[in-house]
């Protein structure tokens, strides 16, 4: 963390030298240009905790490949502005490197109950989906000052706390320094944000938190498979709305647009802080459902997983993230109150 602060002024200055600036536009809610290599300021000072800590793991090698590669395919974008879908094929890439390559694989889970369920061929698509999905994911919530950066930060944290909680050593070290590393660089990009991690920060972010998730809960129980999923419940929710927005209103899935939950938020009346510190509110719900998620009953994780799915239902009605006429539990609600 004192590396991410020291450091970090020197990228908001070499930012500014070459150019590389996040300019305004009608989805973005910044109204000047602000630098945007902040990403390498969070790989710098991770890739100094490495070198003093040293983790050793079995797919230590081919992660730390994948990483170059992704700090590469975001720093290129951040300067020259790719493609969506050079993009998407890099990742893609990547996910294929690290299954085939690295051998990182989710190939069975255990059930509760006794048994297992194989995963077989689809085991190589598990992997590669989630890699994948999980990296698009926390570069799709990069839209406000410090929302990625803290919502990656709470993460991170939650998955090394879990994987100290397991006895994940190679996990926990991993996570902790990315955490600290994220954690110094959040004191120059929270609200109003000096520096942006831009792609490079959040392709590097996305990619690390969904290898550590899969390195932390591979091959457990399917109760368990479930915490990475609460532990990344913002991102990985608001993709999902985000896909679902986008074939109801019969738009491209990959076109962006203004609908996301923090743009809703805003829309709402709230704040750009005050949206911000809702979001984080909103992870550490989900990382709390994580941890109690991993301690419970099965009745217990019925009645978690039931509540955080109402939340996430009254935000999305009630923010109208879908559209306008998407209310169903609203008109039910409503359906009930008025019957005679």
């Amino acid at each position: 963390m004192l590396v991410s602060l020291i450091i970090t002024p020197l990228f908001i200055k070499f930012s500014k030298r070459i150019n590389a600036k996040d300019k305004p536009n009608h989805r973005k809610v910044h109204t000047d240009p602000v630098p945007t290599l902040g990403g390498l300021a969070i790989f710098a000072s991770f890739l100094i905790g490495l070198l003093i800590l040293q983790p050793a793991g079995e797919y230590h090698l081919a992660i730390i490949i994948g990483a170059f590669v992704l700090i590469g395919l975001g720093f290129i974008d951040d300067v020259f502005d790719l493609s969506a879908k050079t993009k998407f094929l890099t990742q893609l890439a990547v996910a294929v490197f690290i299954v085939f390559w690295g051998g990182l694989q989710v190939e069975f889970i255990n059930l509760p109950f006794g048994g297992e369920i194989e995963f077989g061929f689809f085991s190589s698509i598990v992997t590669i989906l989630w890699i994948v999905g999980v990296t698009n994911a926390i570069n799709l919530t990069d839209g406000l000052d410090g929302l990625a950066a803290g919502v990656s930060a709470i993460a991170l944290l939650t998955l090394a706390a879990m994987a100290v909680i397991m006895g994940n050593v190679y996990v926990a070290t991993m996570a902790f320094i990315l955490f600290f590393s994220t954690a110094g660089f959040l004191r120059y990009n929270f609200f109003p944000a000096k520096i942006f991690m831009g792609d490079t920060g959040a392709l590097f972010l996305g990619y690390m938190i969904s290898v550590l998730a899969l390195l932390g809960f591979k091959n457990v129980t399917v109760i368990s498979f479930i915490i990475p999923i609460f532990i990344l419940g913002v991102p990985i929710s608001d993709t999902l709305i985000a896909m679902v927005r986008r074939y109801i209103n019969k738009m491209p899935l990959s076109s962006p647009d203004s609908a996301h939950l923090h743009h809703r938020l805003i829309k709402a009346g709230f704040t750009h802080k005050q949206t911000v510190l809702l979001i984080y509110a909103l992870g550490m719900m989900f990382s709390t459902a994580a941890i109690l998620f991993s301690m419970s009953t099965v009745w217990g994780a019925i009645l978690i997983v039931s509540i955080a799915l109402l939340t996430m239902q009254v935000l999305i009605e009630n923010l109208e993230m879908i559209n306008s006429e998407y209310k169903p539990l609203t008109n039910f609600v409503k359906g009930l109150w008025q019957r005679p």
